[in-house]
């Protein structure tokens, strides 16, 4: 109230408004270095009390033009050589099978360790698009890679993403990193071709005693399989299409396994075993996990891409089985209506070493190195075990399958990176054995021989490799919060991670 009283007077109104006037040079004015310093310092303090009592009515204080906004970068140069790099890498990746969720997570952790904080990446099933946003100042820059290829080289696979790791930690240059790329895709498989085709064969062995075969006749159907395997090495110099490749494996499963036995080698009940066998090996390899995957996870174009692949090759394989099948009848061969093999506990020792052998064979054929196919014979013996035990315990194809696939997607999950191991491996091939060949054949005698009857068994044999899928997928995300010193930073993951890192660095928006 005093306040108010004061600034009533003249003198008072006056002493309060020069106050936010702009300071004046009296006569007489001390022109000493002091003087004019104090003389400064009280201007300053008017100028202070002006801007505070008055909006400004000048010109607003213009922001440096040499200051950027957004995350410092390297140059062009430099951006251009790290976003190759990690397509590169991705692109590894993605033909060797691994999801798209993965190969995203692998590429943002390149970019982030190598000094690209803030990137954006699009993988669709043929192609990887990057974009590295570089501030308000300068332009983003995009780099777009094709994959071109598909492969089984889960040795590639395994060193590409022991190379991500050295990344992440920092213990490899980008130069070196490049240049350990080129070696990794470059080098020659760990084992000779001969190697990967007595693998082949060997999975139709161990699969013909899985459901119930006897040695003879799971010799034959490792022989067919061999055989199938060298005709499509001969059909893809020509570049031969996948597609039709599959139809010359069912066709020549098919009429080996019915000239076998109608020369009385085998029985013919025993000839559905050995077709049986070989549509396994045939569908073994396909991409069923990783479109399960990418649709779980979101990326539905890419989850589309990989579906509409793995349905071309099995029709592809039913051309060729249906096919071969009416030529059996035109030539007046006598059918045999494939009957499921009954499941007693005495063969769960058989099953358990099927399923191991089946599966180590798989990652052997995919050129897998011996701690990952070891690992994978482990995961293989623990599916069939878990899917006898479900079967002899009155659970339904489906169900069992899925179940036995959730567990070998948890065990895989929880012990393939304490052993160095890439999980996408050990998921595959440890359902390899469960793949439904046996009933896939049934669904194409139904409709080749009897087509009167209804397709439930097909339908059923598709629904079993869907299940198969979800179960891997499902297992690898519970596994994530068990493994030890993961569980925290695992948490913070938005799916499941089958290949690259497990952390894919700090967003910077």
């Amino acid at each position: 109230m005093k306040i108010n009283q004061r600034a009533k007077g003249p003198a008072n109104k006056r002493r309060a408004w020069r106050i936010l006037e702009a300071p004046e040079e009296k006569p007489g004015a001390d022109k000493s270095p002091a003087g004019r310093r104090s003389r400064e310092k009280h201007r300053e303090l008017r100028r202070r009390a002006w801007h505070i009592l008055e909006a400004p009515t000048g010109e607003q204080p213009v922001v440096d033009s040499d200051t950027l906004h957004g995350p410092a970068l390297p140059d062009d140069s430099t951006v251009n050589f790290v976003l190759d790099l990690a397509l590169r890498i991705g692109e590894v990746q993605m033909s060797s099978g691994a999801g798209a969720s993965d190969v995203t997570a692998t590429i943002l952790a390149i970019a982030n360790a190598l000094g690209l904080p803030h990137c954006e990446v699009d993988v669709i099933f043929t192609s990887i698009t990057v974009t590295c946003h570089r501030g308000t100042d300068m332009n983003p820059v995009s780099a777009l890679r094709v994959v071109r290829s598909r492969s089984l080289d889960y040795s590639r696979l395994s060193d590409t993403e022991l190379l991500v790791r050295q990344i992440t930690r920092g213990n490899i240059s980008a130069e070196e990193a490049y240049t350990e790329l080129q070696r990794v895709t470059r080098a020659k498989h760990p084992y000779p071709r001969w190697v990967a085709t007595t693998a082949w064969g060997g999975l139709a062995f161990f699969i013909t005693l899985l459901i119930g075969g006897t040695i003879d006749v799971a010799l034959i159907a490792m022989v067919i399989s061999a055989v199938i395997d060298r005709i499509g090495r001969l059909l893809n110099r020509f570049a031969l299409p996948f597609f039709f490749q599959q139809v010359v494996g069912g066709m020549v499963a098919t009429v080996s396994a019915i000239a076998i036995s109608s020369s009385g080698l085998i029985t013919e009940d025993k000839r559905t075993l050995v077709v049986a066998a070989a549509i396994t090996v045939l569908l073994s390899g396909l991409s069923t996990v990783s479109a399960v995957q990418d649709a779980i996870t979101g990326y539905n174009v890419t989850a589309a891409g990989r579906t509409m692949e793995t349905a071309l090759m099995s029709a592809g394989l039913i051309a060729g089985v249906i096919l071969a099948l009416k030529i059996a009848v035109k030539l007046g061969l006598p059918p045999t209506t494939p009957e499921v093999p009954p499941y007693s506990p005495q063969l769960l020792p058989i099953m358990i070493v099927g399923g191991a052998g089946a599966a180590a064979c798989f990652a052997l054929a995919s050129y897998s190195r011996l701690r990952a196919t070891l690992v994978s014979g482990a995961a293989g013996a623990i599916g069939a075990a878990a899917y006898g035990l479900l079967v002899l315990g009155d659970f339904e194809a489906v169900s069992a399958s899925a179940g036995a696939a959730t567990l070998v997607g948890f065990a895989g999950g929880v012990l393939a990176r304490r052993l160095r191991v890439t999980p996408l491996v050990v998921a595959v091939s440890g359902i390899t054995p469960l793949l439904p060949g046996l009933s896939t054949y049934r669904g194409l005698y139904n409709l080749a021989v009897d087509p009167s009857t209804n397709i439930s068994t097909l339908m059923t044999a598709i629904a079993v490799g869907l299940a198969l899928a979800a179960g891997v997928v499902l297992g690898e995300y519970l596994a994530q919060p068990v493994r030890t010193g993961l569980g925290r930073l695992e948490r913070k993951l938005a799916g499941p991670r089958m290949a690259g890192p497990l952390d894919q660095g700090r967003r910077v928006d």
